[in-house]
């Protein structure tokens, strides 16, 4: 495997200063944004026609964005239901949008209506909440009813308990939906394979950043908003997770991004967990010192490991590999850093994390994971959370690559560290 190391660990290169006082070019033409939405569109459709429904019926906004594009406050929306989608397999798509926004997926070419929804969250409805929900199911019904041809299975992603009681008390039969979105989403078409590589540039851009800003006196915080910096002004929408940390904080892993201060030859190490332009998420995780200094023993030594973990078992996959012949093939964790071991060696990738996800071999020998194939057009992130006791302090690596049909293409490029 081909691993691109940094040749001076001082390299002083945010692509250059001059690139670092403007944003990037969008590569992104119209024409392959519109051959994305009809691909994802088409995805649906087909898995509907699989699953025997008449229907799919999503709440979640990036299933809502999968299918339809529509793009509408998805962070407020992931915990207020004040939208959704319902998507026919013989018939139309249509938007309920937040009332004030209707006229953002107005015109969008894979959306046939769009229609105010009727919220019954508590926050919008409070003691009126069951009478919106009796609102709103007769509505859904009364579209399945008319757009099913005598077919009354209707997929759902998320549905609060009232919701589905009110479905089922008219005639539909609920299945779970997330099957079929994850399973629709998992297989990427070249041209969301560009989207995402423009998503990933964002986010090398933005590392380059945090690498520059990585000296000491500056707090966990501060680096951070180098890369929401880079993320925001080339049109990238949100980070997932606050997940950097620098030297003592970085064991156990998963302590939250904070006003921490970092000292020279402190590690540091983050896991981006960034949705880019476009709505796509580059999920890619690095460890440096702060001062880009030499590593004490402790530091080279964890990283060699985390760095061999991730190359190793990135070398292995195949498409038609099952994932228990991955667990059965992959890098054997030393016992010493189980207790601080990250919860999967791989998952998929695509508008956010995605199915699969499969554990590490510890957790797959105590019967954790499932059995599944990959694919060719899976994107997935190889990665490894590498610490103990001893050491102090965690090493955080992580890949992002598309399965093909000979084996695997990286599709980031920001080096390592010139340590191993």
């Amino acid at each position: 495997m081909d691993v691109k190391v940094f040749s001076d660990p001082r390299k002083p290169a945010y692509l250059n200063f001059d690139a670092g006082s403007k944003p990037l070019k969008d590569p992104i033409r119209p024409e392959t944004l519109a051959r994305v939405r009809a691909y994802r569109h088409g995805r649906i459709k087909q898995k509907l026609i699989e699953h025997d429904c008449a229907a799919l019926l999503v709440y979640d906004p990036l299933n809502i964005r999968y299918a339809t594009d529509c793009s509408d406050m998805q962070i407020w929306t992931m915990h207020n239901a004040s939208r959704y989608a319902l998507i026919c397999a013989d018939g139309p798509t249509i938007c309920f949008e937040y009332a004030q926004a209707m006229h953002l997926a107005e015109g969008l070419p894979m959306v046939d209506e769009v229609r105010p929804c009727i919220g019954w969250f508590y926050f919008s409805s409070g003691p009126n909440l069951e009478a919106s929900a009796r609102k709103w199911a007769d509505e859904i019904a009364g579209l399945v009813r008319q757009h099913g041809g005598g077919n009354m299975r209707l997929a759902v992603d998320k549905m609060e308990p009232l919701g589905v009681d009110l479905l089922r008390e008219r005639g539909i039969t609920l299945v779970e939906g997330q099957e079929l979105t994850e399973t629709a989403r998992m297989i990427k078409s070249p041209d969301e394979l560009e989207m995402m590589d423009w998503t990933i540039k964002v986010t090398e851009a933005g590392m380059w950043r945090m690498r520059e800003n990585s000296i000491a006196g500056k707090s966990e915080n501060e680096i951070w908003a180098e890369l929401h910096y880079e993320n925001i002004r080339n049109g990238g929408e949100w980070i997932e997770t606050r997940l950097l940390a620098i030297g003592e904080r970085t064991f156990p892993w998963f302590k939250e991004c904070s006003a921490h201060v970092g000292k020279e030859g402190d590690m540091l190490s983050f896991d981006t967990d960034l949705i880019g332009p476009y709505g796509y998420c580059a999920d890619l995780s690095r460890s440096w010192t702060i001062g880009l200094v030499k590593p004490k023993p402790t530091q080279k030594e964890i990283y060699a490991f985390a760095l061999e973990q991730i190359m190793h078992n990135w070398s292995i996959i195949k498409p038609g590999m099952s994932f228990r012949e991955f667990n059965e093939k992959s890098l054997r964790i030393p016992e010493e850093y189980h207790e601080n071991r990250y919860g999967v060696a791989l998952h998929g990738v695509g508008l956010c994390d995605e199915y699969p996800s499969v554990p590490t071999h510890v957790d797959m020998d105590r019967g954790k994971g499932y059995d599944g194939v990959f694919e060719p057009g899976m994107c997935l992130c190889v990665e490894s959370c590498t610490g103990s006791k001893r050491s102090g302090e965690t090493v955080k690596l992580e890949i992002q690559v598309v399965v093909t049909d000979t084996g695997t293409k990286r599709l980031d490029n920001f080096p390592f560290e010139d340590w191993v």
